[in-house]
């Protein structure tokens, strides 16, 4: 019973730090989606604050980063769900 001590502690240890290493890999994964998420609303807020003589484009780009924020967002909660993934 004594040499199975030893080989249980080395199995748990094994499996913990597996898990740890693939809990950390989802949650960078998931960090880059929150880190693009963190840039959109930098760029919309640039945009926002230029001048609005832009023949439409400024007002277009606004329209298109914050879908881009809504697929993110959605991005982000399904990654949540389903496991954080690339």
């Amino acid at each position: 019973m004594m040499k199975s001590a030893p080989l249980r502690l080395i199995l748990f240890l094994t499996v913990a730090f597996i898990g740890l290493a693939l809990l950390q890999n989802a949650l960078a994964r998931q960090g880059h989606m929150d880190h693009a998420l963190d840039l959109l609303r930098s760029a919309r807020y640039e945009l926002n604050e230029a001048s609005r003589n832009k023949g439409g484009h400024r007002t277009e780009a606004v329209r298109l980063i914050d879908q881009a924020i809504e697929q993110v967002k959605e991005g982000i909660a399904v990654g949540e769900e389903h496991g954080a993934g690339p």
